[in-house]
């Protein structure tokens, strides 16, 4: 089956944001730890897409690219609106989608880089 990580990390992430959270004290100190969470899930699960395709020995696009930064931000879009309207726990915020696209494009941003590097350093061989 393609895609196995990222389907299994989309499954955590969709758990992770519909259950109930309890607030952990100790990072309150951490100023928006919230949107960082955010962010770094999402950067994440855009590696891991990046991982997926790469498992498949496939080249990257154009294309490939914005697919992979558009999944990502699309299903932090939904889930915020699912946290929004469809629980009782938890509530969307346009802030935290935000971060979701922001963790993205960043996840984006570092796996192009590392493919570069990687196909620089097998040409070499």
């Amino acid at each position: 089956m393609r895609y196995r990580l990222t389907l299994i990390t989309s499954v955590i992430i969709i758990i992770l944001s519909i259950i109930p959270i309890p607030e952990i004290k100790h990072l309150d100190g951490v100023p928006l730890i919230d949107k960082w969470v955010h962010c770094v899930m999402y950067g994440f699960l855009t590696f891991v897409i990046y991982i997926d395709h790469r498992l498949t020995k496939r080249d990257i696009n154009i294309k490939f690219i914005v697919s992979a930064f558009l999944s990502s931000a699309i299903l932090g879009g939904l889930l915020e609106l699912i946290q929004e309207y469809c629980t009782t726990c938890r509530s969307g915020e346009l802030l935290d989608f935000y971060a979701d696209a922001i963790g993205a494009l960043l996840g984006s941003i570092l796996s192009v880089l590392i493919w570069i590097i990687l196909a620089k350093f097998s040409n070499q061989r």
